[in-house]
């Protein structure tokens, strides 16, 4: 029985960057004599085990051989016999199928550490084209590793497009696009996991509602960029810059950057390159998006606000009092600031997010946010020791709520303006 190190352990470790997650292949065993050992197996479709101490995952090598559509469609044989060489070849990448001994030697079969030195992401054999969701998972990579300079090689992006042409990418369930997809949000270069998926036209089979913003222009004095795609993909990267901090949902605040404009491709050709009434038109794409992927609630709720709203608080210095309370009710801010901060951070990337306005202030953000700490000092018990009843609170409530904002904002507006 022999056990390597490998996959991302192994290539994280090469590359001097924190290792997360060490997986193990054991060559040369049984089942039943890890069990005998105290492995505790966990996989069902091939056997995977818990070493007893560490807790880490130790599978047995195996090769998988192609039996329906999609990526379930697999036979597994997991002998005894089966090699190292065998094992590592049916992995997507070459940088992910080096091995490393118990005594620390690395074994390279394909050229992982070449392609690693080389900053290559490239298929290791034809066998990649059995699983479609490796076309996601190669955009993702890509997104992680673009700040250190690895781009795909030219043979496997020209793979990628032929799985997608092949319609593989239809049998992918919508939680694994998800799933993908969420994670490639996470990365240091999200952006870069879109423009690969519609460089190779998995884009419009993925997320139609955001390859059709491609082409699709903005008025120039505003947006230099002036493409919708590249726009929305620049306030991706600025939402990336604004959400390295803690306490801040990063994927979904990232997630709302990438949909807030999918109205811009419903808009009259008549009217382009303006947009008029493109906030209320993005919610139907927005929506139909999230449905179909199965997004989690927040990430949905987030994305729709964004879209629907964003352009008010770029206006927020011409908003009238009665108008930003009701922004702050519509938004229920008073039960859910989280929600509302994470929005205007949507905004302020928005603003940023074109060509040469990347570093331009946005006062918008710390006014609005102003005037919503300024009505959360209006005191409800208060309003109910004074004998307000039922709907009269809720107006009362309102009332001075307005008159707060009204005060604040007279006071304050002068200052960002100047």
């Amino acid at each position: 029985m022999q056990i390597y190190l490998v996959g991302g352990a192994v290539r994280d470790q090469l590359l001097n960057l924190p290792v997360k997650d060490r997986d193990w292949v054991v060559v040369g065993s049984t089942p039943q004599e890890l069990i005998a050992q105290g492995y505790q197996q966990v996989g069902k479709d091939f056997p995977v085990f818990l070493e007893p101490h560490s807790k880490e995952e130790y599978a047995l090598a195996r090769t998988e051989r192609k039996s329906g559509s999609g990526y379930t469609g697999f036979i597994c044989d997991f002998s005894p016999e089966i090699t190292l060489e065998q094992d590592l070849i049916r992995r997507d990448l070459t940088i992910n199928a080096i091995a490393q001994d118990q005594q620390g030697n690395l074994h390279d079969p394909y050229h992982g550490i070449a392609d690693l030195n080389n900053r290559t992401l490239r298929h290791i054999s034809d066998a990649f084209a059995e699983d479609p969701l490796r076309v996601l998972r190669v955009a993702r990579f890509a997104a992680r590793y673009h700040y250190l300079n690895f781009t795909i090689a030219n043979e496997t992006l020209q793979l990628m497009k032929r799985i997608t042409d092949a319609g593989e990418l239809e049998y992918l369930t919508e939680e694994r696009v998800w799933l993908e997809t969420e994670k490639a949000l996470n990365e240091q270069n999200p952006e870069i996991y879109f423009e690969t998926l519609r460089q190779i036209g998995a884009l419009k089979v993925l997320f139609p509602e955001l390859n059709a913003l491609y082409g699709i222009p903005n008025p120039p004095q505003y947006h230099p960029e002036i493409d919708s795609f590249i726009h929305s993909m620049m306030v991706l990267q600025q939402a990336v810059s604004l959400t390295q901090q803690n306490g801040c949902h990063k994927s979904a605040v990232r997630f709302s950057a990438v949909l807030h404009d999918l109205g811009k491709a419903l808009t009259p050709k008549e009217i382009l390159p303006h947009h008029y009434g493109h906030e209320a038109r993005g919610l139907l794409p927005a929506r139909n998006l999230c449905n179909r992927l199965k997004v989690p609630v927040y990430f949905r709720e987030l994305a729709e606000l964004t879209c629907e709203y964003h352009t008010h608080i770029h206006k927020a210095f011409e908003l009238n009092p009665k108008t930003i309370l009701n922004l702050f009710n519509h938004f229920d801010v008073w039960r859910k600031p989280q929600r509302f901060a994470e929005f205007l951070v949507v905004c302020e990337a928005d603003a940023r997010g074109r060509q040469g306005f990347e570093q331009t202030p946005y006062p918008q953000r710390k006014f609005i946010w102003m005037l919503y700490e300024v009505a959360l000092t209006v005191d409800v018990q208060q309003i109910i020791a004074e004998g307000y009843h039922q709907q009269g609170i809720r107006s009362e409530l309102n009332r001075r709520r307005k008159l707060a904002i009204e005060q604040k904002r007279a006071e304050i507006r002068p200052l960002f303006l100047s």
